[in-house]
């Protein structure tokens, strides 16, 4: 090959080439900068890019997780709330069952004392009948009436956790007892108020567990959304001080590539002066 050629111009062929590479890494720098991530798509690294798109899925499960236990608390809270204000109300009822026991009580003191049961009957079937949030309850197994077992996902895999409904009719207490020995029959160990009781009492218990659970459970799923999240910004972030460093040298590279060209696109004009 000639080393005297108009028609084929090595030096300018090599710093060509050395400049497309500089431009090709500096425009991959500039992409880098502006998206922020070392790997912003498939085109980048497609084994990195897959794994990441693979993370990014679990954390959009355990947000909604989250999302779906966050309503579900809503109707603990207010079944919580609602069993709170019965015990309250049974607290009161039991005084009150405790005096009409008494059997030297006038005609006049027992009604007077069955009209305050009622009304403290009254309460605890409201209390029951009102603990709902946006259309649910766990204190009715009636699906009928927005009761039943709920089964709420509490993980990116969807797997459920179920909070058993309880019966309000189990709660619910009897009408006042009319007689001395009724409302001691009520009171005693296997009786009406005392069987009640210690339903609603249990009740707490498992709605105050299930609330500890949930409570946990979204604490847990972000607790491991932040670990997920930190090991996606390892795997796809990019290094902004690095590439800023890079951009700048870069650019450099490109302005001394870009005068070698030109230095080498001009070599040919020598060989004019061989002809004059």
């Amino acid at each position: 090959m000639a080393l005297n050629s108009v028609n084929t111009n090595i030096g300018a062929q090599v710093a060509l080439q050395s400049l497309n590479r500089t431009n090709d890494a500096l425009s991959a720098t500039q992409k880098r900068i502006s998206t922020g991530y070392r790997v912003a798509d498939a085109k980048d690294d497609g084994a990195a890019f897959a794994v990441a798109q693979s993370v990014r899925a679990d954390i959009a499960g355990l947000t909604s997780a989250n999302e779906q236990i966050g309503g579900v608390q809503g109707i603990l809270d207010t079944t919580l709330s609602g069993l709170t204000k019965v015990s309250e109300a049974m607290s009161s009822l039991r005084g009150v069952l405790v005096k009409l026991a008494d059997g030297t009580l006038s005609d006049t003191q027992r009604t007077q004392y069955e009209s305050q049961y009622t009304s403290l009957q009254t309460q605890v079937t409201n209390y029951i009948a009102d603990a709902t949030y946006n259309g649910r309850t766990l204190l009715s197994t009636s699906a009928a009436s927005g009761g039943g077992d709920i089964a709420t996902v509490r993980n990116e895999s969807g797997t459920t956790y179920t909070l058993a409904a309880v019966d309000g009719a189990s709660l619910t207490i009897a009408n006042a007892p009319t007689t001395a020995a009724a409302a001691a029959s009520a009171l005693a160990s296997g009786g009406d108020f005392s069987t009640k009781m210690a339903a609603v009492n249990t009740a707490l218990n498992t709605f105050g567990n299930n609330n500890s659970y949930l409570a946990g459970q979204v604490s847990y799923n972000k607790e491991k959304m932040s670990s997920l999240e930190a090991g996606l910004g390892a795997l796809v972030d990019a290094d902004l001080a690095k590439e800023s460093a890079k951009l700048q040298a870069l650019q450099i590279k490109q302005q001394l590539g870009t005068q070698s060209l030109s230095i080498a696109n001009q070599a040919p004009q020598s060989l004019l002066s061989l002809f004059r």
